[in-house]
């Protein structure tokens, strides 16, 4: 397996301010990289012009595009044009800017949300376009696909070194904990914290409690993207995930516990529970060395410690 090595290389976190962004950016200052630092104002990267004129000042030889427009089940069902619309713009103008500075290497972050609902379980990455999607969240899901497609066909056209990875549901410090936008772990850490907070008797969940989800600790993610940017180069996609699932209703009790909330936790049947089950098979990624180290438990605990010092 050859390695690509990113000592002395100009390197661009394409969405450092978002969770997945910050997170790569502290992992990839364990490497003798040199971080391309961010724009003075903020560049608005559905805009091609913008983005050319950025990246051909910052001449960038890594790319890792972890910018996008992200947000849970009413999110991407109350606002589909902006999830498809902005996703679009966001991964294409980097993609073929990045062609135009010569880059060397492009990561592009993808999601599981590709995969098709009733994907047989654990979901290997040639499940890819084999069902219909999650209509709760396909917008999102047709925009990541067609990034995946568009650094496919950028190796095939131009030789072009572009990968793409698909994580499983990340959490992790400088998440959104938006009750209207987010996703399920924090908008759950949120609210059982409010919950202890007002002394409320319970606090209510959207949906059954059945459906089950695979969970990854957004360190976690930014280690497998360092890992596999150094070591691999396909136009297949790779899955990143803990290989650990849980129960939505379980999760929530797990919170409650971290949170230290000892009420009833409600749930409202009438809001939709989305995938019944989404669990990742990354038996690619483990083959190729790399397996994830962080406990659900520690990790819940470590998001909600950051909560309380940074948005409670």
């Amino acid at each position: 397996m050859s390695t690509f090595e990113l000592k002395g290389r100009r390197t661009w976190v394409a969405g450092h301010r978002g969770m997945v962004g910050q997170a790569l950016v502290r992992r990839l200052a364990r490497e003798e990289c040199e971080l391309i630092e961010a724009p003075r104002e903020r560049v608005d990267l559905r805009r091609q012009a913008a983005v050319e004129e950025w990246m051909e000042e910052a001449r960038p030889d890594v790319v890792f595009v972890a910018a996008a427009k992200v947000g849970g089940i009413h999110a991407n069902d109350t606002r589909p044009a902006e999830f498809l619309y902005d996703n679009l713009m966001i991964e294409a103008n980097i993609i073929e800017a990045a062609r135009h500075v010569g880059t060397s290497k492009l990561v592009f972050l993808g999601s599981s949300c590709i995969y098709p609902k009733f994907a047989p379980q654990p979901i290997n990455e040639d499940a890819l376009l084999t069902g219909p999607l999650e209509p709760t969240n396909e917008w999102y899901a047709i925009a990541k696909i067609a990034g995946i497609k568009l650094c496919q066909a950028y190796r095939q056209q131009y030789g072009l070194d572009f990968i793409s990875a698909q994580p499983t549901n990340l959490y992790g410090p400088f998440d959104n904990f938006d009750l209207t936008s987010s996703h399920v772990l924090p908008a759950l850490i949120r609210k059982a914290h409010e919950a202890k907070q007002a002394g409320a008797q319970d606090f209510t969940i959207w949906g059954s409690g059945k459906p089950l989800r695979e969970f990854l600790h957004v360190d976690d993610l930014a280690d497998a993207l360092v890992f596999l940017a150094q070591n691999y180069s396909a136009p297949e996609i790779v899955n990143i995930g803990s290989g650990d699932e849980i129960a939505i209703g379980d999760l929530a009790e797990m919170i409650g516990r971290a949170v230290g909330f000892e009420g009833t936790i409600l749930r409202d049947a009438s809001k939709p529970d989305g995938t019944p089950r989404k669990r990742l098979d990354t038996s690619k990624l483990e083959g190729l060395g790399w397996r994830a180290s962080i406990d659900l438990k520690d990790g819940i605990d470590d998001v909600y410690r950051w909560y309380l010092e940074n948005w409670a």
